[in-house]
């Protein structure tokens, strides 16, 4: 197993990034208390007395407001709290309808309750933070933050510079695949695909099917069959609307053929069976192997005790299907009795990342931890990788769901990252044209913003290293046909080429 990443590096960033806004937050609480005591002076008031104070109102440090919120939310809501600007509130947002989420939570929405962890003064001044931060921003100020993406940038092994296909994309990009013609698929959660053409002309694919764009919940994935340049498939994975149900969902799988600017013949091929009440951890990744196997990811949908270890649903696994949806005869659970035979590996979280070795051609994937905990995995038929049994991570609200970090029957990780760097799509490079990265492994962050690289020898991590540090959400990371790396960013929507200086 490899070495815990402390995430020094990511830490030391986050504070130097935002140094500047804590200065100004402090100085807005400063006059907003100093603005109280002039007007309690003014009218008279003689204050309050030694014995009037309240013990246990305690003094909470704004670095430490920051750090808390980086820790508790910036995982999902971003370290800049994108997400929080110009945006729809789900459940209010004023300062009360706020600290009410923050204390009872949203399960279903994957939003944890910390009323029972953070004090009532703690979840009031996180609040306040939040509030003090987004006010008067909007997108194209935060925009106007993002690194500058000109220039030569040096890495360890390798220089290298960026190239913005586009930076149009509308929403958040989620998944990316190359066409044999150099143009690029990009999904966007909300339910839109897209296509990158070569000259940068972005493109609205229409004939999506349905998408239910709900918490964690949309267009995910997107994949073309490896015989495309003849079939013209493409795969996409999305959450699901149950057609007798409206309040329950899954994750899904349809296959398509693209004519033109077009999905025509659109066909379910893989529903992840039950449908639930929720709109959180639908996974999920796309994969073809070298001999022609499906590969669809489905996230624990939530329900961490309910579904990961036990065979008989789909819930919490990675399925291993044929090109049609059919289930091959040799899957590790084909002949047991009461179990979905489609399963290929189970005991898994939320598995938003999947790539195959370039010289093994084994199976690897990287998952979500809940507080810590984030794994890359070798996947091998009928695997059972632990979750939530054995766990490196502990709940959002700081307590625990296990004691236990491994067991008998149970793989370990090949790596996993405390604290969290919230990681989605990944992939290995290949071929010679990057150098001494070849053959390591590239995985997005959401929290930290950056493109991490481990590198590898064999399937074991050596060192890791992290690239374009606040370039923004990385959603996904791919090598495309034509040799080039690939990533996905969100705010604003980018697709970017990095090409190695020769």
């Amino acid at each position: 197993m490899g070495p815990i990443t402390s995430n020094q590096f990511s830490k030391i960033a986050f504070n130097l990034r935002y140094t500047n806004k804590w200065l100004t937050t402090t100085k807005i609480v400063m006059l907003f208390f100093s603005a109280i005591l002039v007007s309690c002076n003014n009218s008279g008031d003689p204050g309050l007395t030694e014995e009037e104070i309240d013990p246990g109102n305690e003094i909470i440090e704004l670095e430490d407001i920051a750090l808390s919120y980086s820790n508790h939310c910036g995982g999902c809501h971003g370290q800049d709290l994108g997400s929080f600007v110009e945006r729809e509130w789900s459940y209010g947002n004023s300062m009360e309808e706020i600290i009410e989420s923050i204390m009872e939570g949203y399960e279903n929405n994957g939003m944890p309750a910390y009323g029972s962890t953070l004090s009532t003064q703690e979840i009031e001044v996180l609040t306040n933070y939040i509030l003090t931060e987004i006010d008067g921003k909007t997108k194209e100020m935060l925009e106007e933050d993002n690194p500058d993406l000109s220039g030569l940038i040096s890495s360890d092994d390798l220089s290298f510079r960026l190239e913005t296909m586009t930076d149009e994309i509308p929403g958040i990009p989620w998944g990316i695949e190359q066409l044999p013609n150099g143009d690029i698929l990009v999904t966007e959660r909300g339910g839109r695909l897209f296509l990158v053409r070569n000259d940068k002309q972005l493109i609205e694919i229409t004939g999506v099917p349905n998408v239910a764009s709900q918490g964690q919940g949309g267009l995910l994935d997107v994949l073309i069959h490896p015989n495309f340049e003849n079939n013209s498939l493409v795969y996409l994975s999305y959450s699901r609307v149950n057609p007798n149900n409206s309040s329950e969902h899954t994750t899904s799988v349809a296959r398509a053929r693209l004519e033109g600017n077009n999905l025509v013949e659109v066909e379910n091929i893989f529903t992840a069976l039950p449908y639930l009440n929720s709109t959180r951890h639908y996974g999920s990744r796309l994969l073809f192997d070298r001999d022609g196997y499906l590969y669809v990811s489905v996230g624990d949908r939530g329900y961490r005790d309910v579904y990961p270890q036990e065979l008989d649903n789909y819930i919490g696994k990675v399925h291993r299907i044929h090109d049609d949806g059919q289930i091959p005869t040799d899957n590790p659970f084909y002949n047991t009795s009461g179990a979905v035979n489609s399963i290929f590996t189970y005991g898994i979280r939320n598995p938003q990342g999947m790539s195959l070795h370039p010289e093994t051609g084994t199976l690897w994937e990287g998952e979500h931890g809940p507080r810590g905990g984030d794994e890359i995995n070798i996947l091998e038929a009928g695997n059972n990788n632990g979750w939530p049994v054995i766990s490196y991570g502990i709940n959002y609200d700081g307590t625990t769901f296990t004691d236990l970090t491994e067991m008998a029957g149970m793989e370990q990780p090949v790596y996993y990252w405390t604290p969290s760097i919230a990681p989605c799509g990944m992939t290995f490079v290949s071929g010679d044209f990057y150098g001494n990265w070849k053959n390591d492994l590239f995985v997005s962050s959401l929290k930290f913003e950056y493109l991490h690289r481990l590198k590898m020898n064999g399937n074991e991590v050596v060192g890791h290293e992290t690239l374009l540090d606040g370039i923004g959400r990385v959603r996904d990371v791919q090598m495309g046909k034509d040799g080039y790396l690939y990533i996905a960013v969100e705010g604003p929507g980018r697709l970017i080429r990095l090409i190695p200086e020769q």
